[in-house]
């Protein structure tokens, strides 16, 4: 039924938070992957056995269900992060009290109708909605939901498993990042160019693993900063209905204040605007992509999560310093490199402090067979994916048997 409702779901998530038609499409599209993942999955995740330490013994892993757990999801992913958790919950044999996040209900409302017209029995996926203060704190802090799984801001993070401690209900937290993106002085530009655009602009800069801090090798910088200023001037700012649209607007008043907020900031710090346009009011929350050379790694650009079509820029002289960079910050969630050396390549997976890692590829990219998570101050608890998206919604009991 997902398959079938694509192109009606994609309109509502477009309409909802402004991303592009095309960025919604690919939304339900990776959802559907994730989903036959799990599906493929679950059936490999059961009925493990073995001998035991003596003969007549046999053991195994017996995996129950928790019983029920509560699903809070972003505004930025609205229907594709709910189906990553509340997915792995269901084919586990939980029950799901979802909490879609208080702006974008819609998708939310229209997947639980899915799940109705899909013959899901009355009370399995329950969707509540509401603003997290009121509805979120009450799932959170009810003693019978025995799971959160949340993906946010690590402020509101941080809250939820305070809360969650009172009862020593299990967190998976998904939270926030400042992703960097090395270019090394042996990398193809014209790709790099591509995987900074890609990330840096996509949602209009608004996704956990997007590409917000860009560290390139002072021999290219100047090559790397011509091209990329210049296909940012060349993106199409508008209505994310219009197919040609390359970037929609964000996601609403508020993240245009803050947004507009930071760019200002940056421009008192002393960071040197090289694209975009300064910050002000305008017909609706149209940011352009916004890139800021000159960057120090003391100022606000450089540290904090914008969460918007801004790219802060600093140049190194070796890997060493390029990890130091990207290495200090409290978030470490996603990164990338782009070189041709194998060795620098494996330097670089050794020493990045982040929870995915990708060589000369963008910083969004995942595949659902592999952990979803960030290290720091980016998640706490199992990953999301992979088998560790089961695991943390079944408990474990270890059975011997003596025959």
């Amino acid at each position: 039924m997902l398959k079938e409702s694509r192109e009606e779901l994609a309109r509502i998530v477009t309409l909802e938070n402004g991303k592009t038609i095309r960025e919604s499409r690919a939304e339900v599209d990776s959802a559907l992957v994730e989903g036959s993942y799990h599906l493929n999955q679950v059936a490999a995740f059961y009925g493990h056995t073995g001998p035991g330490a003596f003969r007549e013994i046999t053991t195994w892993v017996q995996y129950q269900p928790l019983g029920v757990a509560g699903v809070i999801s972003p505004w930025n992913f609205p229907m594709n992060v709910m189906c990553r958790k509340a997915l792995p919950a269901l084919l586990t044999g939980n029950t799901v009290v979802f909490k879609p996040a208080s702006f974008t209900p819609w998708s939310g409302v229209y997947m639980a109708r899915l799940f109705e017209r899909a013959g899901l029995p009355a009370g399995v996926f329950n969707c509540v909605t509401g603003l997290g203060s009121s509805i979120g704190n009450v799932i959170v802090e009810d003693p019978r939901v025995r799971a959160i799984s949340f993906t946010g801001s690590t402020v509101v993070g941080k809250k939820i498993q305070a809360k969650a401690a009172t009862n020593l209900t299990r967190t998976q937290l998904e939270l926030g990042g400042k992703n960097a993106l090395i270019v090394m002085d042996d990398a193809v530009i014209g790709d790099a160019v591509e995987a900074a655009i890609t990330a840096g602009f996509s949602n209009a800069g608004q996704w956990c693993t997007s590409t917000s801090r860009l560290l390139l090798h002072r021999a290219i910088a100047n090559a790397f900063l011509s091209m990329l200023t210049a296909r940012c001037e060349k993106m199409k700012i508008g209505d994310g209905l219009e197919e040609t649209t390359d970037m929609g607007p964000v996601a609403g008043p508020d993240q245009y204040k803050d947004i507009c907020a930071a760019i200002r900031q940056a421009q008192s710090d002393g960071a040197r605007m090289i694209a975009g346009a300064d910050a002000r009011d305008s017909a609706g929350y149209f940011i352009r992509p916004t890139v800021f050379a000159d960057v120090k790694p003391d100022m606000a650009l450089f540290q904090d999560e914008i969460f918007g079509p801004v790219l802060a820029v600093c140049e190194f002289g070796s890997l060493d310093e390029a990890l130091e960079l990207a290495n200090n910050s409290i978030y470490g969630l996603s990164s990338a490199i782009f070189t041709k050396d194998l060795g620098t390549a494996k330097k670089y997976i050794d020493g990045i402090e982040a929870g995915l890692a990708h060589v000369n590829m963008h910083t969004g990219y995942k595949e659902p067979s592999m952990p979803f998570g960030g290290v720091k101050q980016s998640g706490a608890g199992l990953p999301e994916n992979s088998q560790t998206g089961l695991e943390f919604f079944v408990d474990q009991k270890a059975v011997y048997l003596r025959d």
